[in-house]
């Protein structure tokens, strides 16, 4: 198993300084070129990190199956960042994870492109080329099933989201389709819990086109997010501006198209990430194109950033550019408003109250001090920017690349990506900052409790600060039926053993602080 070590972190801005300080930093280290592609919050405050490595022998040591290739690689920490389990998943050949996403059981849904035939931890053979490899685990990472999708095409993973009906969009790339239309196109699977396939959708122009993203929307349906190098012809019915431009749809539930949209200049511009809001949707990429196609704000150098606000009906609402000097590459995104949903890192329909971005630098041309480490981009609800900062580490390696930033729902921040001296010995780098700032934005419950009502399990968050708290559970006589104590802001208790009926459950911390909330068991 691979050491975590610990380090301090000092924080440079170059903008005001707000009240922000470094919770915690773990690096996780590698002797060779590891990708982080990822870091998935859960429904109880933990945070799981997923990758792609090669195993070291230490792990082979221990036990793992080993290829010599890539494998799927999974590192959970706790909400005090400390480890609480490693995992990795192996074929015979390269195998590399590209999404993952926390299921409302509690357990994650892993989605990555395989190389590997039926060997090791892969228990089905190989479609014809690359496929998609899908892996149902739960909250110890143990496996529950598994799935190999593909044809006799190359197929890549990119996305995956959990839809309302407890069961997944899939999206991914596949290349030279004998159902496609170009080069390069996009395949959508709909999958029941049960991982059983239940429909399919491909869509593409007649050139190159790639998905980036994906979001479950309010409605059920999913938002897609690609960059598209094709004109009209196929399934696409937009035009392009330029040599690559911004290609958004909207998926109903049932996975079929309600609307799509382009946005470009006449240069290329590259979709990265997407986010809800609560009046519909943001877009965000980098752009390379001048004033021209359907873009209204020029470049400043190299790359800038391009951000593009849709209502639901994806209608434009605003855009703004952003710039960082050289190459800016965007990363991430997350919308603050007053609440957020229990576990998703997904907006609830209060105001949009800010947009914070995440992303790093690429020297081209002249070098600048802050190339090649990671930085926030705080912006207000209509983008307009509030503030912009660098985060380094103790001993700043050379290249350091943000590969995903998430806001938790007590404001704090994870900042997940790789740090390099030298290329090929890239480590995992995790960050946790808490912002005074953005913390005043959210609004606190002194105890929340989800699901609720509730079946087996529930989970109890606590909104104010402490270091140590019981949770009593009591039921409506005043019995005392659970006492549990702990030092985390979201703790999981147990309801299997009770009967139908209300319960009572009350918090009291070391601060003096007591707060009650009433569950319902199913």
């Amino acid at each position: 198993m691979k050491k975590i070590y610990m380090s301090t972190l000092f924080l440079c801005t170059t903008a005001i300084l707000y009240s922000q300080n470094v919770l915690w930093q773990k690096d996780i280290k590698s002797n060779t070129q590891d990708f982080l592609s990822q870091v998935t919050t859960t429904i109880d405050g933990q945070y799981l990190i997923t990758g792609s490595s090669i195993q070291s022998s230490k792990s082979q040591a221990s036990g793992s199956k080993q290829n010599n290739g890539y494998d799927f690689h999974l590192v959970k920490l706790n909400q005090q960042g400390e480890e609480v389990w490693e995992k990795y998943f192996s074929g015979q050949n390269h195998d590399f994870l590209s999404a993952t996403v926390n299921t409302q059981e509690g357990g994650f849904l892993l989605s990555g492109t395989s190389y590997s035939g039926k060997s090791l931890d892969k228990k089905e053979d190989s479609k014809g080329g690359s496929d998609l490899w899908l892996i149902k685990i739960n909250e110890f990472g143990e496996e529950q099933w598994q799935k190999t999708l593909g044809t006799a095409s190359d197929e890549e993973a990119r996305a995956v989201i959990q839809t309302t009906d407890l069961g997944y969009f899939v999206a991914g790339n596949v290349q030279n389709s004998a159902k496609g239309y170009g080069s390069k196109d996009i395949w959508i699977i709909r999958l029941d819990k049960t991982g059983k396939q239940t429909s399919e959708l491909i869509l593409g122009g007649k050139g190159l086109d790639e998905v980036e993203k994906m979001i479950p929307t309010k409605d059920g349906g999913a938002l897609l997010g690609m960059y598209s190098r094709s004109n009209i012809g196929g399934s696409k019915k937009t035009e392009n501006y330029g040599e690559g431009d911004y290609w958004i749809i909207k998926l109903n539930k049932d996975g079929k198209v309600e609307w799509e949209k382009n946005y470009g200049g006449k240069a290329d511009d590259h979709l990265r990430t997407l986010a809800l809001t609560s009046t519909g949707y943001l877009i965000g990429g980098e752009s390379r194109s001048e004033r021209s196609g359907n873009k209204i704000s020029g470049i400043e150098e190299g790359t800038d950033l391009w951000l593009i606000a849709l209502n639901e009906r994806g209608e434009e609402l605003w855009q703004k550019s952003y710039n960082f000097k050289n190459r800016d590459v965007l990363m991430g995104m997350s919308v603050i408003s007053g609440i957020m949903e229990a576990g998703s890192g997904k907006s609830n329909e209060n105001a949009t109250k800010g947009i914070l971005l995440g992303g790093y630098t690429q020297a081209e041309g002249r070098i600048e001090s802050d190339d090649e480490t990671f930085w926030m981009l705080y912006l207000d609800q209509e983008g307009k920017e509030q503030w912009r900062k660098h985060v380094k580490g103790e001993s700043r390696k050379k290249e350091e690349r943000l590969s995903d930033i998430k806001l938790n729902r007590d404001g704090s921040i994870i900042l997940a990506g790789t740090s390099a001296e030298e290329l090929g010995k890239e480590n995992w780098k995790i960050v946790k900052l808490g912002d005074g700032q953005i913390d005043q934005l959210i609004e606190k419950q002194d105890i929340r409790v989800y699901p609720n009502p509730v079946s087996d399990y529930t989970y109890v968050e606590i909104g104010y600060e402490f270091k140590e708290a019981d949770i009593l559970l009591y039921d409506m006589s005043g019995k005392l039926l659970q006492q549990t104590k702990t030092k985390n802001k979201v703790t999981k208790i147990n309801t299997q053993p009770l009967v139908q009926g209300a319960y009572l459950v009350t918090i009291k911390t070391d601060t003096n602080k007591t707060a009650n909330a009433k569950i319902i068991k199913k």
